[in-house]
This record gives C-alpha cells, sequence and structure tokens, in this order.
C-alpha cells in the first residue's frame, strides 16, 4: 500500500479514512465552525481543512457519498471532482442539495469519498480515418441489440 501525504490546514480537519479494509474510496470530512443549511437547489463549498499530494501520474476523483446523495440529495454539483497531482490547495466538496428539502451539514460529517487512480495523459493526434470496429459509429443502446 503506497501512502498519501497529507497537511492539516486547520485544527479542526479530519485526515481521509476508510470506512472498510475493502473499500475503494477514503471519506472526506467537513471542516467547519458549525452546521451549515443547503436550500434545495443551492451549492455550498464545504472546506475539508485538508490539502494532499496525489501522486504524479495519479489523480484524486471525489464522488458522492451513496447515502448522501440517495438519502438526502446531496452530491458534488460537478458529479466528479478531479484533484490534478500537481495541486495543492485546499480540497474542497460543492455539494449540490437536489432534494426539496433544506439540508445540513454538520462540522466532521463525512460529505464525499476520494479515490486515487492512475491516469493516462496521452498525446492526441489528428487522423483522417479511424479503425474499424464491429460496432462502429453506433450510439447510445446500440450494442444491446
Amino acid at each position: 500500500m503506497s501512502t498519501i501525504r497529507v497537511k492539516k490546514l486547520s485544527p479542526n480537519a479530519i485526515l481521509p479514512t476508510y470506512g472498510s479494509a475493502e473499500a475503494a474510496g477514503a471519506d472526506l470530512y467537513a471542516c467547519l465552525e458549525e452546521t451549515v443549511s443547503i436550500a434545495p437547489g443551492e451549492v455550498f463549498w464545504v472546506p475539508t481543512g485538508v490539502a494532499l499530494e496525489v501522486p504524479k501520474g495519479c489523480a484524486g476523483l471525489i464522488y458522492a457519498r451513496s447515502s448522501m446523495g440517495v438519502k438526502r440529495g446531496l452530491a458534488p454539483a460537478n458529479k466528479v471532482g478531479v484533484i490534478d497531482s500537481d495541486y495543492r490547495g485546499e480540497i474542497r466538496v460543492v455539494l449540490l442539495n437536489h432534494s426539496k428539502q433544506v439540508q445540513t451539514v454538520a462540522p466532521g460529517e463525512r460529505v464525499a469519498q476520494l479515490i486515487i487512480t492512475p491516469v493516462l495523459t496521452p498525446a492526441y493526434e489528428e487522423v483522417e480515418e479511424l479503425t474499424d470496429t464491429e460496432r462502429g459509429i453506433g450510439g447510445f443502446g446500440s450494442t444491446g441489440k
């Protein structure tokens, strides 16, 4: 297992943790002074109070915690946040309230999950034609026929 270097930017910050031995994502925690309310349709930038070093050749991906999205309608506004390996600022989670009720986020609450994953950064080359495949240009739903 590798190690990710994490810097606490606030004494109240909680380092990412895994909920189980087999969990793919590490929980990110709200670093707030007090509980905040998010109205329906509104977004709130939740500070985590941590900065981290994503290894070169990797990216940190911030996903919704399924319980927050399904049960409370709170999920990252950008669907999946991307942390580049050269970013050293605070990790913040932009939560959007998809529900019809005001939702609250409390200090220390788990607000998202972070997955560190390898990424490829290929060069892009313009060509006149692409290689043929059985699927070809078939779009949405074309593989189930």
